[in-house]
């Protein structure tokens, strides 16, 4: 693969002092230079480390303080411990072997035949193989030598490509179709550096347009936790310059970062208060209350010892956490982690994630009904209902793919009992509940879905492992099911949106765009199928098709009530999502078994469920329709 490495926020570093930097030890004596910058820290410790003796005294109010201490002639007097020691780190920094920065080891480890290097470096130190063997050598480089070095790359007689913020105006490095390098793009980015300006600058030039292909980002942190706090400021940044520049924060991020690497954001403050009382509660494992305080200087606590309610903020928090020692970073930032991933997963899952302007994807679009809801008395601007039809290709999971997950560690393979499905049970991350629990949850990877629940709450499904052959019976027969493509409908709200913006739906304010198949831009508020038939609705009961209601049944968003008490919804029962019928009496159980509804005892009490088969499933919804007529389509939560 084609791989690029980026280089941002320390130019300066690299263009004037690493040209006189570090070289390995192994050919240390190749080169008659000093490449190191040990003279500095040597300087600063020799002039800088403390050695004066100090004497203990007690002022005029009783105080016991400390002072200088000085001789009969007024000399000051040195410890001979403080010296010993310093003399000592000293030695030892002085016999340290020299490591060599990322620049180097990229350009010495894969060759100048293979890297192309656009910096501002006048010289730099390249390895070399003749006949004397392999060597250092310090090389000289041209002025033109960054103008030449990216037209190798993008004629693809080099490789790897390395840019900084010399390199980085100006200058194109993506998958241009006039150029022979097409291949994909791995752009890992370095120090990102404090700048949202420059992060987009560097990120736009190897995805631009007239492209083959866009180039897959790639940011680089090590496993020091404190990192990620750089990483976080500039995803911030991103999203504030993408929400100012274009009116969305997808843009200026790129998709680049996912929700959790942005601490700073509401979730991250609800996360980091949680982690407070943790702390405070003593819940946290290898951080006490005392321990918290002492080493971060931030007080949890008031006068009375009780929690503040002024706590410190998020900043300050990530700020402290840089000068903590690596295993106590890794302690506070798990648990923070954690605390930050469950409360991100709780918002996507419930729907309330605002991640701003969202992009529709499907193979085809097509607007089916247009009905005005609202026209301005004044502008004679109107806010329309469009119910748009939407077919998405199904790409399920194939048993190749599905017997390769059993490489993973913990890996099994799963057949329910009751609907005859399969499943690959794979571990998955723990998340931190409010109280400081960890919760051990687990992933199931179907042909059409994934799903993720707490490990103690397999026990209570029909879920049980199984052979492998089995297994593949089960999933072939499963896959070969799946249709080619899934038909759904969806209801947006465009044009004047401001006036009616309170009359719309609160548990979603998402914005959704997309484009139909004739060209048609459609931006608006995505609301659900019973919202949209409360706001069309005539004095005449709603009209809905067996397809549509159980397509509104299992997006879970719509009650359908029916004639004769019987109400249609969503249930969730034992980690998997149902369609219940409600409202029976004792005396139409056996008739309604007969349309088809199956029965369960659940916590001693009789309930009835609409078949998991689509085509059972529509059979059983004709059925009732037809004895028991719609009667109103109403929101869940308003149910």
């Amino acid at each position: 693969f084609l791989r690029l490495v980026q280089v941002e926020g320390t130019v300066i570093i690299w263009s004037e002092i690493m040209e006189n930097r570090r070289k390995p030890a192994s050919l240390a004596g190749t080169l008659d230079i000093n490449c190191d910058c040990k003279e500095y820290v040597l300087d600063y410790l020799l002039h800088s480390f403390p050695t004066q003796l100090h004497e203990s005294y007690t002022d005029g109010d009783g105080n016991l303080a400390s002072r200088p201490a000085y001789d009969a002639d007024g000399n000051v007097v040195q410890c001979r411990e403080a010296i010993e020691r310093r003399d000592r780190l000293i030695e030892q920094l002085a016999s340290m072997e020299p490591v060599q920065g990322a620049l180097d080891q990229i350009v010495q480890r894969f060759g100048t035949d293979m890297v192309a290097e656009v910096t501002g470096r006048s010289r730099r130190i390249v390895r070399k193989v003749d006949a004397g063997g392999d060597r250092l050598a310090v090389e000289n480089r041209p002025a033109h030598a960054n103008l030449a070095e990216a037209q190798a790359f993008m004629e693809d007689r080099k490789q790897i490509l390395i840019f900084s913020d010399a390199g980085g105006t100006g200058r194109s490095y993506h998958a241009d179709l006039g150029s022979r390098n097409q291949r994909l793009r791995h752009h890992y980015l370095l120090e990102a550096g404090w700048k949202a300006d420059t992060a987009i600058q560097g990120l736009g030039r190897t995805n631009r347009t007239n492209q083959a292909q866009p180039p897959l980002f790639r940011p680089v942190a090590t496993n020091v936790q404190a990192e990620k706090r750089f990483l976080s400021t500039i995803a911030r940044r991103l999203d504030t310059l993408g929400a100012i520049t274009r009116g969305q924060r997808q843009t200026g991020g790129q998709g680049l970062f996912r929700p959790e690497d942005n601490l700073e954001s509401p979730y991250a403050r609800d996360a980091l208060r949680q982690l407070y009382v943790l702390i405070y509660a003593g819940k946290v494992e290898h951080c006490s209350l005392g321990t918290f305080e002492s080493m971060t200087g931030l007080s949890l606590t008031d006068g009375s010892g009780c929690l503040k309610d002024e706590l410190p903020p998020i900043t300050t928090f990530l700020n402290r956490l840089l000068a903590l020692t690596i295993a106590m970073q890794n302690v506070l930032f798990t648990v923070f982690e954690q605390l930050l991933s469950a409360k991100v997963e709780s918002a996507i899952a419930c729907g309330a994630y605002d991640i701003g302007l969202e992009t529709l994807v499907a193979d085809s679009f097509t607007v089916t009904g247009s009905e005005p809801i609202y026209v301005h008395p004044a502008t004679g601007a109107e806010t329309r209902l469009l119910t748009v039809a939407m077919r998405e290709r199904n790409q399920p999971v194939t048993l190749d793919k599905a017997l390769d997950l059993l490489r993973e560690p913990g890996a099994r393979l799963l057949v329910n009992a009751r609907s005859k499905r399969a499943a690959v049970q794979l571990p998955a991350r723990s998340v931190m509940l409010d109280d400081g629990e960890v919760e051990r949850r687990i992933r199931l990877i179907r042909p059409m879905e994934r799903l993720n629940f707490a490990l103690n709450h397999l026990a209570e499904t029909s879920w049980e492992q199984v052979d492998e052959r089995t297994f593949v019976a089960v999933w072939q027969a499963e896959v070969a099911q799946v249709d080619a493509f899934t038909a759904s409908e969806l209801h947006i709200v465009t044009g004047l949106l401001l006036p009616i913006w309170k009359q719309l739906p609160e548990e979603s304010t998402r914005v959704y765009r997309l484009q139909t198949d004739d060209g048609t831009r459609i931006v608006g508020r995505r609301v659900s199928p019973a919202w949209a038939a409360s706001a069309t609705a005539s004095a005449d009961a709603p009209v809905l098709s067996p397809p549509q209601a159980l397509a509104m049944l299992r997006e879970g968003h719509a009650v359908l009530d029916l004639a004769d008490g019987l109400q249609l919804r969503r249930s969730r029962l034992m980690q998997m999502n149902r369609i219940e019928l409600t409202g029976f009496g004792s005396t139409a159980v056996d008739r309604l078994k007969a349309m088809g509804l199956f029965s369960e005892i659940v916590s001693w009490k009789l309930r009835l469920f609409v078949p998991d088969d689509v085509v059972t499933g529509l059979a059983v919804i004709e059925r009732l329709f037809e004895r028991h007529p719609l009667a109103r389509i109403a929101d869940r939560k308003a149910a």
